[in-house]
């Protein structure tokens, strides 16, 4: 953003939609209470969740702490609190046990609001230190959330760490061994040997206790503290089987030598006669759930790989520039080490180490990590350049400007991981029903069986069909559908240089039918550079000569396009077009005057040049009299461009014009709006014939430009799409946009902009390609679509299932299976957002 825009002076006239009239009547409305202000985050590692009911009763527990609000993050096992009022880390921890799981705080940031109000004994026990304004990273602490150090982390199926990938995989290649000989003897009569069945006791009941123990741990677990989750599903079902075998085993004749035993896929419903054997429905199920559960764990490390990359991607180590015997030499140190103002080295095909600016050397940074864009950027001194990218091409001597926790690598993955802990709307829905459809499905488990037992033929079949229900009701996926989505697609979008800021923004962009645009900035450069020079050679080299001495955009753009078209060097063109100027002045308000002495112009003592408005110039005694340039000059300035005229030796002799050109993709962009059922609309500070020459090249509808809005007015024109029945999203990147980007119902901010504005968006474009919002609304339905369907495959099948299984026609084995699966098929749906564009 190198150029602001022009703000209409304050009696301009007001335009609507239309017609270019920006006057919007204001609305007075009550403003709502303000909430209590938080004075502390808190993230905590959350040991043993398995399932949404475990995030429901988590996030209970802690938000019965007065001022306590938390959030719960199933797949990486952590769970975010928000104080309002003073509370200590040993009181969230103790709540978290009380849940029956096992609680460490990983990093707290604390306001001075409650270093000044934090209490002096803690309310349980342990304490904690209070700090103003910090962060505590408690990541490395012996309590941390370590998988090797305590006992519940080890048993735990579901946090995705390698330690509890290696149990699991070590209960599962067990417990498959055992279950083989299990299921073939118990299923096949011809390989039933004289007491097979007590081989087939002897090999399924270290399944059914020591393979299914994370099950059954966590099962009591909940169960001492009042509640049930998905494992007690899971536990009911393998220890009812296995309970009603032994019975059988031992007190119901299915010991006896030379029994014989058929099982079918579907339940017969003609047992009379000896009890039967259900062992290998325990063992099958048992397999099944822990397959399901490590291909679950396997795949959810991969959904969190591209945050980890990102994170990862940073340099290692600096050359540091150090003086040593009056000499400067560079140092090896680690980045860690750097701190603000430093200078080090960058080498060619070399990360760069941290944030900064280039004070010596130019080159190409390929800012493709963190941004998407594969083209690299040039870089001169003067330049901010970005940790983490790599510098292409020449070396760079570059002055640290940020550095640890404050360099924007930091920043994205702050905000992506913010993003993947907060909830969607839809999420807490199913979180909602999770809680409280474990009882539910206990009862009808009980229920079925009751009814069987009243009018079905045997106690055989009643058990068989509560255990089926007990195993198909079980969603274990539900609590997967939405976090896993999230994880994978927030991920993706930071690769893609797209932050989302939280998961709310997802359900926003599914309602957006109007995109508002910034001009400057946004989809223009941000910066003029010179559209065409009229009037003879020497119009260009003059007025290079007499702007180089100003620091004005317009100068700057003048001096930058005619090195670039007219460079000095003689032996270019045999022309020697080296200048020196005398007696510069710059008149604010009105334009630049110097002595220029050009080697090829023949003027041997220096022509006087004049560089501004015509106005300006005949104030200054310059002849203004010539009919042709005035017509080229006004027509640029109907047309939006800036025009200036340029004199000599007291004659107006030529005009430069010059735009804010549009971007190369903004075109593209509009065209990707439009295929998303966008209607995009300009707002702009600028003059009407600017927003309407930049509007028509961008192909944006003459009659949804906004032309001289002052920087105040923007959230009132919003508020009025709004008013009107639109749902507006709005791209910005200047602090005037900050305001407009609160208000819309989605705020997208250019990363190149301002850092106010990216804090007021709800989405950050790393990169300032306005094709980036279009690739951030269609990365955020994509996700929210993947949600949808993750949310069936992980619910609608139970509710299918259930009446099966309480008839009598869904074997327990095929329903364990089927609960297994709908966990594996959850994840892996969520993976296919790593390809989305």
């Amino acid at each position: 953003m190198a150029t602001p825009e022009r703000s209409a002076p304050h009696n301009a006239p007001a335009t609507s939609p239309s017609t270019g009239d920006t006057s919007v009547a204001s609305s007075a409305t009550e403003p709502p209470p303000a909430p209590a202000p938080v004075i502390a985050q808190v993230d905590l590692a959350v040991s043993g969740m398995t399932c949404a009911s475990c995030v429901a009763r988590v996030e209970k527990r802690i938000n019965k702490i007065p001022g306590a609000t938390a959030t719960v993050n199933l797949p990486l096992e952590s769970a975010r609190v928000l104080l309002t009022q003073p509370v200590n880390d040993a009181d969230l921890v103790a709540a978290i046990e009380r849940a029956g799981y096992e609680g460490a705080v990983t990093s707290r940031t604390d306001t001075e609001e409650a270093a000044e109000s934090a209490p002096t004994e803690p309310a349980t026990t342990g304490t904690s230190t209070t700090e103003p304004d910090t962060t505590r990273d408690t990541h490395n602490a012996p309590d941390a959330h370590d998988a090797s150090d305590t006992p519940a982390a080890s048993a735990d199926t579901s946090a995705p760490t390698p330690d509890r990938g290696a149990v699991l995989r070590q209960r599962l290649i067990v417990s498959s061994i055992l279950t083989v000989p299990v299921v073939v003897l118990s299923m096949v009569p011809a390989l039933q040997f004289t007491g097979w069945q007590w081989l087939v006791t002897a090999l399924a009941l270290p399944v059914v206790s020591w393979g299914a123990w994370p099950f059954h741990r966590a099962a009591f677990r909940a169960a001492r503290h009042g509640s049930s989750t998905m494992d007690t599903l899971v536990s009911t079902g393998v220890i009812a089987a296995t309970a009603w075998s032994l019975w059988a085993l031992l007190f119901g004749g299915a010991g006896e030598l030379g029994m014989r035993m058929t099982v079918a896929l579907i339940p017969s419903r003609s047992h009379h006669g000896m009890a039967e054997l259900y062992f290998e429905v325990a063992a099958v199920v048992t397999t099944f759930l822990l397959a399901g559960r490590y291909a679950e764990h396997r795949s959810r490390r991969q959904a969190g790989d591209a945050l980890r990359s990102l994170l990862e991607m940073g340099a290692k180590e600096a050359r540091r520039v150090v003086r040593a015997d009056g000499s400067t030499v560079d140092e090896l140190v680690a980045v860690n080490d750097l701190t603000v103002g430093d200078v080090f080295v960058v080498y060619p095909g070399e990360k760069i180490a941290t944030d900064g600016v280039v004070r010596e050397g130019a080159s190409a940074v390929d800012t493709s990590l963190l941004t998407g864009e594969p083209v690299p950027v040039d870089v001169a001194p003067g330049d901010a350049v970005t940790g983490a990218t790599i510098n292409t091409s020449g070396s760079l001597r570059v002055e640290a400007t940020r550095v640890g926790k404050d360099t924007t690598l930091a920043a994205i993955g702050r905000l992506v991981t913010d993003a993947q802990t907060g909830k969607a709307p839809i999420q807490r829905l199913a979180d909602r029903i999770s809680a409280v459809f474990v009882p539910i499905v206990m009862v009808i488990a009980v229920l079925v069986f009751a009814g069987w037992l009243l009018w079905g033929p045997s106690v055989s079949a009643a058990f068989t069909a509560a255990v089926a229900v007990l195993i198909i009701a079980c969603p274990c996926a539900l609590g997967l559908a939405t976090p896993t989505a999230l994880l994978v697609g927030t991920g993706r979008g930071a690769q893609l240089g797209i932050l989302i800021k939280g998961p709310e923004t997802l359900e926003s962009t599914r309602r957006i039918d109007t995109v508002v645009l910034d001009k400057t900035g946004t989809i223009t450069a941000g910066r003029m550079s010179v559209e065409s020079v009229h009037g003879p050679d020497e119009v260009l080299d003059y007025a290079r000569a007499v702007e180089d001495g100003s620091e004005h955009p317009i100068a700057r753009a003048v001096v930058e396009y005619a090195n670039t078209v007219r460079p000095t060097e003689p032996d270019v063109d045999g022309v020697d077009r080296s200048w020196s100027t005398t007696e510069f002045t710059s008149v604010a308000g009105g334009g630049v005057i110097g002595v220029v002495r050009l080697p090829h112009s023949g003027v041997e003592m220096g022509a006087r040049v004049l560089v501004g408005r015509p106005a300006w110039l005949a104030d200054q005694g310059v002849d203004t009299n010539n009919s042709e340039l005035q017509e080229i000059f006004d027509a640029a300035e109907q047309g939006g461009a800036t025009a200036i005229a340029v004199a000599w030796n007291g004659v107006w002799r030529g005009v430069i014009t010059l735009r804010d050109q549009l971007k190369e993709t903004s075109a593209q962009a509009i065209t990707e709006f439009r295929e998303l059922g966008l209607t995009p609309v300009l707002l702009t500070g600028d003059n009407r014939g600017a927003a309407l020459a930049t509007a028509r090249e961008a192909g944006i509808d003459s009659d949804r430009v906004y032309a001289q809005v002052l920087p105040q007015d923007k959230v009132r024109v919003v508020q009025e799409l709004q008013r009107g029945g639109a749902t507006v999203a709005m791209v910005g990147d200047g602090v005037n946009d900050a305001a407009a980007l609160a208000t819309a119902d989605l705020g997208l901010a250019m990363g190149t902009g301002t850092d106010v504005a990216m804090q007021a968006s709800d989405i950050t474009l790393v990169r300032g390609d306005l094709r980036a919002a279009a690739t951030a609304i269609r990365l955020s339905r994509h996700t929210l679509r993947i949600i949808k369907q993750n949310l069936f495959w992980a619910f609608a099948y139970n509710v299918a299932a259930i009446p099966l299984a309480a008839a009598g026609l869904l074997n327990p084995m095929i329903a364990g299976a089927a609960m297994a699966a709908s966990s594996v098929i959850v994840v892996a749906n969520s993976l296919r957002l790593r390809n989305s564009q």
